[in-house]
């Protein structure tokens, strides 16, 4: 499913009012590890469908994390994560919208 997002800049809008965010999407995979972004975690894929993916990962030493990712179109998704990074818990739903080309 994240194979078939646009690439390019993204803005994460959360639900719960903290300002927005703008993230990088070269692969789809960036929206997977938000909270732990750039890390090498083992990842294990829970569902995987046309028009949703959930993934559970592991980051050795710094936490681990699950997020649900269920796409509305190529260019819109809504996001599901909790966790663990590094010693403090998050939970978080989002909205990520394609906005234009990465900077």
């Amino acid at each position: 499913m994240l194979d078939n997002l646009d690439r390019g800049q993204w803005e994460l809008r959360y639900r719960d009012g903290r300002p927005s965010e703008k993230i990088c999407v070269r692969t789809g995979r960036e929206l997977i590890q938000i909270r732990h972004p750039g890390r090498a975690c083992n990842r294990t894929v829970i569902e995987d469908s046309a028009q949703e993916v959930t993934v559970q990962y592991s980051c050795r030493g710094d936490g681990y994390g699950r997020t649900s990712i269920r796409r509305e179109t190529r260019s819109l998704v809504q996001i599901e994560a909790q966790g663990i990074a590094g010693t403090k818990q998050f939970e978080f739903t989002a909205e990520a919208r394609r906005t234009g080309n990465c900077r």
